[in-house]
């Protein structure tokens, strides 16, 4: 599936609750199913930098596509680092730098998160990007 499709799918999801509260329960159960970060990983070179709580992203090159493990101490920071992973994971460097995030804005999520929260979803997408652009960097070499 394209990144483009998968976000898709996601607005299509999200289209279907009536209201924010069943929305986040939606990202609470999301966030239960995303492959975790071993605890090896869990250190603060992977944690995010402007996260109101703490969430640790790694990234691996397998196969020239970049696989994301994360986890967070908080569960609907688990929820939205669940969804960007969806978004993200298992596709080739060149296609996550090329990739455009509307799709967080079609389905209201900026706008139904603190400021806080909602810096930590642009320091998630940045640092999802930064793997994507050092992979692909050494992909060229």
């Amino acid at each position: 599936m394209t990144i483009e499709s998968i976000q898709e799918e996601i607005i299509d999801e999200f289209s279907m609750f009536d209201d924010w509260m069943q929305r986040y329960e939606y990202m609470i159960d999301l966030g239960k199913s995303i492959p975790l970060i071993q605890d090896s990983n869990k250190t603060d070179e992977n944690l995010i930098k402007g996260c109101q709580s703490k969430v640790w992203l790694n990234a691996e090159l397998k196969e020239d596509k970049v696989a994301f493990t994360a986890d967070s101490d908080a569960i609907i920071t688990k929820g939205i680092i669940a969804i960007l992973l969806r978004v993200f994971s298992d596709k080739k460097p060149k296609e996550i730098l090329a990739a455009n995030t509307n799709f967080i804005d079609e389905i209201g999520l900026k706008d139904h998160l603190s400021p806080t929260r909602a810096n930590g979803l642009v320091s998630m997408i940045k640092q999802i990007k930064l793997y994507a652009l050092a992979y692909e960097t050494q992909l060229k070499k």
